[in-house]
């Protein structure tokens, strides 16, 4: 009872508010710090000889494993490192002193610094990325393309799961800096329009789709550098065959050049820097992967030397590989770090309106996809929380973009232009300042301002709030010999469109100031993210991955090579009991000839591969180059990654009745239009299929496939072609027994045989059970199941007359109301028996265009 009655009494008690007010969450130190100013000064004096001058957190204190550790032979070594840190400044040290340093010690010292241009080697020539330092203690390092990548984080190659829920709800970063750019431009004092034109017929005989295929409106937006294009590098006349990369190419903005006139830019400390426009001086960026980069350099060079204008002026080809560098943002949440993380530089004497990055932002649906932004802006480690509200601006005052009436398909108005750098200058606004430091980029940018300095910097802020020593001598202290900026220009790219619903930012700056934007981006919430992961992430926004799935490309065929090297020495390493069986790592693209020459009944035996007459057409042949490595092995065929392509090759081999819909713009409803009608499924069609791709060339095209009930694809699962009863048995029944459609354990081990010369070959099986259960392979798997993705499903190159045939024949089968879009195949495990129902998308018959690559 009387518990009852303590409870009832502190409830009551409970429920009353608090009258008593907390302490102040301000506190004035300074008049402290005036009256006990000279007691501070004394303890200042004692701790600066105590730790001679030098205020950073002492190693011994950190959290290490080793800092407990004060042994004597440590603490000469450190004493050892720290001399060699001191005289290593002197530029005669290393020559003067015959005992060098140890190697981890220059290594550290190396990593430290931060050049204007190039990257960090190391002894046999592999380059280093800007951030490798800070990827080398959290992820897994390759030796991969002439540079030391981050593969993953660190384990089992697990985590996609937890991956893209971080894409779908934060924000994924990737230092792309191995990729680079060539740069296209004119020294001649030539008009510009001829100068438009050369480019244009270079990149025309190169790129697959040009600048010229696109659309006016397109067309205009890219050569006025409002927007970025994409394409594939090919070589020079052979653009219909062997692809060298994918590749991204954008035009030095109009706005930002003038004829004859030179333009005064005020800075932020007030000087006054005269720039140079020159009409004949605008260029052009050409972006390849480095897989690619000395083959895609090669081709855009030989391109040049062909085209020579009437006057005898010849384009320049510059390569940018160790000047610029590139971070990639992608994830929901991209926008709101970039909103908080890039501030463009404005002067602090100019009281007028502000640009501010956040009204582009905040506008994302009035913004072109594909856009370009020249941004000039501060170092983001002096971004301070609280930013003042006069910087924010309307986006209409800088952007004059309208909204696509027709429901935003993703084509560009022609009215869709940015204003003039001239008028922005004239109202005051830096921000969007001219992009003609970041394209004179090779003349060299000023780096950011280095660490132990700011670190100095915010020691005297800190001694200033105290009121503590004398704060001018110690600001002047901090002055530097080298030179070096508060400001950097960056070129922003959105790469949003109608193909993914996930927000893509490309932030391309100098290679100095990677380091810079790395951290900050970091320390801001962003996960960052390797070679593997983005591989996820690319299959499940369903965008292809170079090289991996361009097998028609020299990079493919290297890439290849050192991953069976490295599965090889792999399995070497264990037991013979406890090995499997060797299945091919690169699949034999040239089995898939056999699928060709069983639909007219050729195929028996071992597949033989037969030599090209000399009057073969440009798809039928191989374009042989100098530029082909050692490593590369022939493709058979081509990949039709544009509708351009596979319309051409349908009209090269008069076979425009088969069942592939590339041309039609509204493809949807095409392909419901042919669904329902029965008069263009006739006999006829199927011996024109069988005589025509004897003589031709496999045409691979990409799709998409989902498993139909059951089944997890993997990377090199082959693609086969069904009997119409083994689709009417895997949809009609509900419950399929696992030994209905299986091939025996001795046809998986032998299908794919090795050569000696290190080239797989499928064999036909001889075994009688064997024969009646195994299907003709038409394609192989690039990209498997990621583990964790909702929308399951895997990428694979397969030949489209093949698919066509599948189509026709399942269409006959089925009424006119069981028709799909999608194409039953049959998907098998390399190490599997059993084969899995799968429906193909292909690609192209949903967009115009293949050619954009993550």
């Amino acid at each position: 009872m009387p518990n009852i009655r303590i409870t009832k009494a502190y409830e009551k008690y409970k429920g009353k508010p608090r009258t008593v007010a907390g302490p102040s969450r301000t506190l004035n130190v300074h008049k402290f710090a005036e009256s006990r100013a000279s007691e501070l000064e004394s303890l200042h004096s004692i701790l600066k000889e105590r730790l001679s001058n030098d205020f950073r957190s002492q190693r011994s204190k950190r959290r290490r494993t080793t800092g407990h550790d004060n042994r004597v032979a440590k603490g000469r070594v450190r004493k050892k490192q720290k001399s060699g840190e001191e005289n290593l400044n002197k530029p005669d040290y290393l020559k003067n002193d015959k005992k060098t340093l140890p190697r981890h010690v220059r290594r550290r010292l190396e990593l430290k610094k931060n050049s204007l241009n190039g990257f960090s080697t190391s002894g046999d020539g592999t380059k280093r990325l800007r951030t490798h330092l800070w990827h080398a203690k959290r992820f897994t390092m390759t030796k991969l393309w002439g540079f030391y990548l981050p593969l993953g984080v660190q384990g089992r190659g697990r985590g996609s799961r937890a991956l893209l829920k971080k894409l779908k709800g934060g924000v994924l970063v990737h230092d792309a800096s191995y990729c680079s750019a060539v740069q296209l431009n004119l020294y001649d004092m030539v008009i510009h329009i001829f100068f438009q034109d050369l480019l244009l017929s270079i990149l025309k005989t190169v790129l697959v789709p040009s600048p010229c295929s696109h659309c006016e409106d397109s067309r205009n937006d890219i050569l006025s550098g409002a927007i970025y294009g994409s394409a594939e590098l090919h070589h020079v006349g052979a653009t219909f065959a062997k692809t060298v990369a994918p590749v991204t190419y954008m035009w030095q903005p109009q706005q930002c050049r003038k004829a004859d006139a030179k333009v005064d830019h005020a800075d932020i400390c007030g000087e006054q820097q005269k720039v140079d426009g020159c009409a004949s001086l605008r260029r052009l960026w050409v972006w390849i992967h480095a897989a690619a980069f000395i083959e895609g350099y090669n081709a855009l060079q030989n391109a040049c030397e062909r085209q020579v204008d009437a006057a005898g002026s010849r384009v320049s080809c510059i390569s940018l590989e160790d000047h610029l560098g590139r971070l990639e943002v992608i994830g929901s949440r991209a926008s709101k770090l970039l909103q908080k993380i890039l501030h463009p530089a404005t002067c602090s004497s100019v009281n007028s309106s502000l640009v501010k990055y956040e009204s582009y932002i905040k506008n994302e649906d009035q913004i072109l996809s594909s856009a370009i932004f020249s941004l000039s802006v501060d170092d983001p480690r002096f971004l301070n929380k609280d930013i003042p509200d006069a910087l924010e601006v309307k986006a209409q005052d800088i952007l004059s973009y309208k909204k696509d009436e027709n429901g935003g398909n993703g084509t560009p108005k022609r009215d869709m232009k940015l204003r003039s750098c001239s008028s922005v200058e004239r109202e005051g606004t830096y921000g969007l300042s001219e992009c003609i430091d970041l394209w004179d980029a090779k003349e060299g940018i000023d780096p950011p301002i280095e660490e132990n300095i700011l670190c100095m910097e915010k020691h005297h802020q800190r001694m200033e709030l105290f009121r503590i020593g004398d704060m001018k001598s110690g600001r002047q202290q901090s002055s530097v010999e080298r030179r070096s900026s508060r400001f950097c220009p960056i070129l922003l790219l959105k790469n949003d469109n109608h193909k993914t619903s996930i927000i893509r930012w490309s932030i391309i700056l100098p290679l100095c100031w990677i380091k810079v934007f790395w951290i900050a981006l970091v320390t801001n919430g962003a996960q960052a993210i390797g070679l593997r992961e983005k591989r996820w992430i690319a299959c499940d926004l369903g965008l292809p991955c170079f090289p991996r799935e361009f097998p028609d490309s020299n990079a493919y065929s290297c890439f290849m090579s050192l991953e069976e090297a490295a599965y090889d020495e792999k399995s070497e390493l264990r037991s013979p009991p406890t090995r499997t069986w060797k299945v091919p790592v690169s699949s034999p693209w040239d089995s898939v000839r056999l699928g060709l020459e069983g639909l007219s009944g050729v195929g028996h035996g071992r597949m033989q591969h037969e030599q090209l007459s000399p009057n073969d057409t440009s798809y039928s042949r191989r374009c042989i180059t100098d530029t082909e490595s050692s490593c590369s092995a022939p493709f058979e065929g081509f990949v039709a990654r544009t509708s351009y392509v596979l319309s051409q090759f349908l009209d090269e081999i008069s076979d425009s009745h088969l069942l592939l819909f590339p041309k039609v713009l509204d493809r949807t409803k095409c392909i419901s239009k042919f669904m329902k009608d029965e008069r263009l499924l006739n006999e006829d069609t199927d011996r024109a299929i069988y005589q025509i791709n004897r003589d031709q060339k496999p045409c691979f095209v990409r799709v998409l496939l989902h498993a139909y009930r059951e089944g997890s694809f993997e990377e090199g699962a082959v693609v086969c072609a069904p009997h119409i009863d083994d689709v009417m048995l895997f949809t009609a029944r509900s419950d399929i027994s696992k030994g209905e459609l299986q091939v025996p354990e001795s046809f998986v081990r032998s299908c794919f045989s090795q050569q000696a010369t290190g080239k797989w070959e499928f064999q036909v099986p001889e075994d009688p059970a064997a024969k009646e259960s195994y299907r003709l392979p038409i394609g192989f798997i690039t990209t498997g199941f990621v583990r964790g993705s909702k929308k399951l499903v895997a990428v694979a190159l397969c030949e489209a007359v093949c698919l066509a045939h599948l189509r026709e024949e399942q269409w006959k089968a089925v009424g006119v109301r069981k028709r799909r879009k999608e194409i039953y195949v049959l998907v098998r495990n390399l190490r599997s028996t059993a084969y899995r129902l799968a429906l193909a998308s292909i690609v192209l018959e949903q967009w115009e265009d293949d050619v954009e690559c993550l």
